[in-house]
């Protein structure tokens, strides 16, 4: 609406929406929502189309920041609200520990935040906008880099991973791993924006958006697929929700009996499956070898046991033949944070009266291990957390194994989005390494992923006890992402490296070019310089 003198006056909406914006308690309950808007991306909802999109309230808001400073605030809150909102089924388990976390690793989208608004903030023409396509991408594989570390938590999460079941998303991860698809998202989220807010610079996010179709597009084309070559029956066994590891152990021997005759390469038990130490007792190593006799095949089981060869608890998965263990073992090297270990336990062990923390830390394994066999077939075992870090599966992939084995248990979040959202990681691990995955779980969601990430079989839901035979397809050759590994990241760290030089010769330049702060010279650019004792009221000497 106009007021008397003409000029356009915000309507009351408008007003209210502005006010609440310079609220600073309004504007971070912002941030944090629409932090977490990406969420539904993610299992259990899937709305993978939604990460296209999910990026633009926080990108706006934080554009409209007053200053530099706010839009820290602004990227630190959202980060925050999208760890909690990704993590949010870790809330009965860690209580209100979870906030502080989410508010300690949400501090890695502070840069993002502050160069978001250095970049788009205002009326930026196309240079600025072409740079923010890039760098802000790039800012943002860093905040996941870090993040990823094991002892911050790990990439559970990752924006790229949302695109899991979506097959050009996959073939993409064949080439960047799943750090490809987050920068791409990304790209689209800043365009968008830009196309909102930014009219005089469409042009160029409209080049961005064409960019990233002609790379999806070409990736498709021209990328190797995954090739198949043979394929290995593998039997899962899923016991349920079944209460403590004595009956657990019983109600998978049960379920492995049923797999007499029916010819299979291998049966794989969930984690935790076996709760005591095979060497100390030497009983169950018996009864497992006696089932792997009965249906003909080895058995991969997973020991969460005090060792009696070594100090401290362990979670092994172990390889079991028909004469027993075969010596081929696999510790698990990746713990999770408060679940099986304390980071900083005396500072930080206060977390075991708030929540479930694990009450006494797992050991770690030192080293990553490919098991044989006896068909000659390589597998790669990880346990659980592990097949969230992409280069785990590499590493097992560039030694050799033909197929990726997950052994889990989310038993503790059966009734959230935890399970699903597992068991969707080994689909982009097998997209990236072509090789096949198979996610073996102790109370569901059990599933199986070929080389090119897509569904073998059936899942197992979380309401199942059962054991199901799968014909995985086997993958062959190597795949570019495994060759060459994370160059997204690599490409990022040198798009922010070049940044910070520029900003950087740009600040001497000012510093170089600022007045020095001595007695300033006599004025020298007028038609006559006067004396500087002269007054200005004197005549000039030959004047009147």
């Amino acid at each position: 609406m106009r007021g008397a003198s003409g000029v356009r006056e915000p309507a009351g909406g408008e007003d209210l929406w502005r006010r609440r914006l310079a609220s600073p308690w309004w504007r971070g309950a912002m941030a944090m929502a629409a932090g977490a808007l990406p969420a539904p991306a993610f299992p259990e909802p899937s709305l993978w189309w939604w990460a296209y999109v999910a990026l633009v309230p926080w990108l706006l808001l934080v554009r409209s920041a007053p200053t530099g400073r706010r839009a820290v605030l602004d990227g630190w809150l959202g980060g925050a609200g999208f760890l909690l909102a990704v993590h949010h089924w870790l809330m009965p388990s860690l209580h209100v520990f979870i906030v502080v976390l989410a508010l300690l690793l949400g501090l890695l989208w502070a840069p993002w935040g502050w160069l978001t608004h250095r970049l788009l903030h205002g009326r930026p023409g196309p240079g600025r906008v072409a740079a923010a396509l890039v760098l802000l991408p790039s800012a943002w594989l860093m905040a996941e880099l870090v993040r990823s570390w094991q002892y911050l938590g790990g990439p559970w999460g990752l924006l790229g991973a949302s695109q899991w079941q979506l097959a050009p998303a996959l073939r993409l991860a064949s080439v960047g791993g799943v750090w490809l698809l987050g920068f791409l998202l990304v790209v689209v989220n800043v365009a968008v924006t830009v196309l909102i807010a930014v009219a005089r610079a469409r042009t160029v996010a409209l080049a961005g958006l064409t960019a990233c179709g002609a790379v999806a597009a070409g990736v498709w084309v021209w990328a190797p697929p995954a090739q198949e070559s043979g394929t290995a029956r593998i039997a899962v066994v899923q016991p349920g929700v079944v209460r403590g590891p004595g009956p657990r152990f019983e109600r998978g021997a049960e379920l492995t009996r049923q797999l007499a005759g029916r010819r299979v390469d291998l049966v794989v038990w969930g984690e935790s499956s076996v709760g005591q130490d095979l060497t100390g007792h030497p009983e169950l190593s018996r009864r497992l070898a006696a089932l792997s006799r009965r249906v003909g095949a080895d058995l991969l089981v997973n020991v969460d046991a005090r060792r009696s060869d070594r100090p401290g608890i362990y979670k092994s998965s172990v390889l079991i033949g028909p004469d027993g263990p075969t010596g081929q073992r696999y510790d698990k090297m990746r713990l999770v944070p408060f679940g099986e270990y304390i980071p900083a336990r005396p500072l930080l062990g206060w977390a075991t009266s708030v929540g479930k923390a694990a009450g006494e830390d797992r050991q770690r394994g030192t080293r990553q291990v490919v098991m044989r066999l006896p068909g000659a077939l390589r597998i790669g075992p990880l346990v659980c957390f592990e097949s969230a870090f992409p280069d785990m599966s590499r590493n097992l992939v560039r030694d050799g194994a033909r197929m990726l084995v997950v052994q889990s248990s989310t038993s503790t979040f059966q009734n959230s989005w935890a399970p699903e959202q597992h068991a969707s990681l080994a689909a982009l691990r097998a997209a990236e390494t072509w090789r096949p995955m198979v996610h073996a779980t102790l109370t569901g969601q059990s599933a199986v992923f070929g080389p090119r990430g897509e569904p073998v079989g059936p899942r197992m839901s979380t309401g199942t006890s059962a054991v199901t035979v799968y014909s995985v397809p086997l993958g062959r050759g190597t795949s570019p992402y495994v060759r060459i590994g994370p160059w997204p990241v690599y490409g990022a760290v040198a798009a922010l490296a070049v940044f910070c030089a520029a900003e950087g010769g740009r600040a001497l330049r000012r510093r170089t070019d600022r007045p020095s702060d001595g007695p300033r010279a006599p004025r020298t650019d007028g038609p006559r310089a006067r004396p500087p004792d002269q007054r200005a009221d004197q005549p000039t000497p030959g004047r009147p």
